[in-house]
């Protein structure tokens, strides 16, 4: 029987991606997203995607395509808990309060809805059990120049990975997190271009195809629940990571 796993953010970038890479091994793929015509573009007509238009920072309606998710499949087997945005370029003066608490409630609050939700079904399920995958960052342990709410926020899922990892114990349920680094999206493009570096400098930085990204978490997926990638950092060899500045 195929496995089956929700992912959030799955109308483009590293969402898309990944959805696409366990939607081509075989699994049954629940896509999250906001925007339904994007979606059902990453579906491109497998009868093993389900389209599930959620907006991640409303419990209901996480509650509502979750179930939607279980009572279709019979389980959930994994999430990968994707969806988030960024906010960059602005020093903490400069920032003002809504943009901090609009990127907390779904970088954070959102990955707490969509977590919480999957440990309570995989808790419930026969045979119990089952993996959550968070998306970290590279800011999860170095920041960029002018990201005081993403890095924060990153950090926050570090602590939520963790006490996941944890709790999930006596339940058969494993947590992991990933932290990429240069993925080359949408989101990213601008990497390109040039990027603020620590000493001012404005410089291109190194990309990887995000295919790299959905195949390693395809692997983190795959194992066993005996078996855990607890962190992963995949990234651009060359990219300012290891003495970022």
């Amino acid at each position: 029987m195929s496995k089956s796993i929700i992912v959030t953010g799955a109308g483009s970038g590293i969402g898309r991606s990944t959805a696409e890479a366990f939607l081509a091994a075989g699994w049954k793929v629940g896509l999250v997203g906001r925007r339904k015509e994007q979606l059902e573009e990453t579906a491109a007509g497998n009868a093993n995607a389900l389209v599930m238009q959620c907006d991640i920072t409303s419990e209901e309606e996480v509650e509502q395509s979750f179930n939607m998710a279980r009572d279709t499949w019979g389980r959930v087997d994994a999430l990968f808990n994707n969806a988030g945005v960024a906010l960059l370029g602005k020093t903490i003066d400069e920032l003002n309060v809504d943009e901090w608490r609009n990127l907390m409630d779904i970088n954070v609050t959102g990955s707490f809805i969509c977590a919480r939700k999957a440990f309570a079904i995989m808790r419930a399920q026969d045979p119990q059990g089952g993996r959550i995958i968070n998306n970290g960052s590279i800011s999860a342990h170095v920041p960029r120049w002018g990201s005081a709410p993403y890095t924060t926020s990153k950090h926050a899922i570090t602590g939520l990975t963790r006490s996941i990892s944890l709790d999930g114990r006596p339940f058969s349920i494993a947590c992991g997190q990933i932290d990429i680094g240069n993925a080359l999206t949408a989101m990213a493009a601008s990497m390109t271009t040039g990027m603020p570096q620590a000493d001012g400098r404005i410089e291109i930085e190194p990309v990887m195809d995000v295919s790299h990204v959905a195949k390693s978490v395809l692997h983190m997926a795959e194992l066993p629940l005996d078996a855990n990638v607890q962190f992963m950092t995949v990234m651009a060899t060359n990219m300012p990571y290891i003495g970022r500045g």
